[in-house]
């Protein structure tokens, strides 16, 4: 085997390690780490919790003596600070590794090169961009906030074969199976926050909860994030109604706080938090709602709709990834919703495009999943 595809070999396996932390480690990145010696892994593991050891630091313990003179293979820059943990280039250089494999540094101001910089001073070798690629999508969200200080955004939605979100009358319950809405929860549960528009929230009274699997400990439910800028939204029904027990975040204007002072008032009581935000076409600044997430320290931010608020957020460019579940059904209905409102007048070639496409079953409907833009 030459040496690049041996690198791969290791590095593939610390790719596959790393998400044990999704959900668990955020705002950090998820990372994976494997001990070489030889031909042999003796030693491996993940970040798997925020505060927790690091991925380097786990695999070089269950090493023990056998890291001495071996390979550490990692998937982004060790940190060379003292925060929740001690520096891992300490543990590294302590354990006796000799050379060190790494896929992508790390953007963190306090890290960027420095870690590389530590190792290679004290004389080991480093090797750097093993599966670049493939690590910078694994912790998208990471670098994402890192460059932008937005979180990343997963535009998701259900629809008919035909391509209609819901009839004509807004009836939307249930185009997708109970498989799908499976694993739509099993989303919500490593996102921070899950956003819909007031029209969704007035009508469908959504809980946003994490409900056909366990909630991760560490994390809890997500956020119930809501863009209303007329303040609509009564405090007496979902998700507001439960905003003591699981946080709802309503972005609204001036204008709406000052138009309806008294509803302002009564969800504030019920435990809602009221943000100010500037005003756009059709209702508030997506994009400020996403740098005031990102703010709050949130990472990965799930877009479920409908039509204008998806459409909105695609007309910003906003949307990093998308999720669609296709039912084998067809309602023929002229006037049923399609899944992205927006401006008519578009060609072809102004098509969002979606890369890295995927496509999976989930009981009988067809999933697709893949990348817009950049992250």
């Amino acid at each position: 085997m030459d040496p690049r595809s041996r690198d791969e070999q290791f590095m593939r396996r610390a790719l596959d390690l790393a998400p044990g932390g999704l959900g668990r480690v955020e705002p950090n990145p998820i990372v994976g780490a494997v001990v070489v010696w030889g031909d042999r892994v003796v030693g491996e593991g993940f970040h798997a919790r925020f505060g927790g050891p690091h991925a380097e630091v786990v695999a070089l313990a269950q090493a023990g003596t056998e890291a001495r003179g071996a390979e550490l293979f990692v998937t982004l820059e060790p940190c060379c600070h003292h925060g929740k943990t001690p520096p891992c280039t300490d543990a590294i250089l302590a354990a006796g590794v000799r050379r060190v494999v790494a896929a992508v540094g790390d953007p963190f101001p306090e890290v960027r090169g420095r870690g590389f910089a530590i190792l290679k001073q004290a004389g080991l070798e480093v090797e750097v961009g093993v599966l670049e690629t493939e690590a910078r999508r694994l912790n998208a969200a990471y670098f994402k906030r890192q460059a932008t200080g937005l979180p990343l955004v997963i535009a998701k939605w259900a629809m008919t074969l035909d391509g209609r979100l819901a009839t004509a009358s807004g009836e939307s319950r249930w185009i997708s199976s109970e498989a799908a809405r499976r694993r739509v929860h099993e989303l919500r549960r490593i996102v921070d926050a899950v956003l819909v528009g007031a029209r969704t929230a007035r009508i469908d009274e959504p809980r946003l909860t994490v409900r056909h699997v366990e909630p991760l400990a560490e994390r809890g439910q997500p956020a119930r994030v809501i863009l209303d800028a007329a303040l609509s939204l009564e405090p007496d029904r979902e998700p507001v109604r439960s905003a003591a027990e699981v946080p709802v975040l309503i972005y609204t204007t001036d204008d709406g706080q000052r138009n309806e002072a008294e509803r302002a008032a009564a969800l504030r009581r019920a435990g809602a938090v009221l943000v100010t935000a500037p005003k756009a076409p059709g209702g508030v600044s997506p994009e400020a709602v996403l740098r005031d997430l990102g703010a709050r320290g949130m990472s990965r931010v799930l877009v479920e709709g409908g039509a204008r608020i998806l459409g909105s957020f695609f007309s910003a460019g906003l949307v990093d990834r998308v999720l669609v579940f296709v039912s084998p059904r067809i309602l023929g209905s002229a006037g049923a919703l399609s899944p992205v409102g927006g401006p008519d007048g578009l060609t072809l070639a102004e098509a969002v495009a979606v890369q890295d496409a995927t496509f999976s079953q989930a009981g009988p409907d067809l999933v697709i999943e893949g990348r817009v833009g950049e992250f």
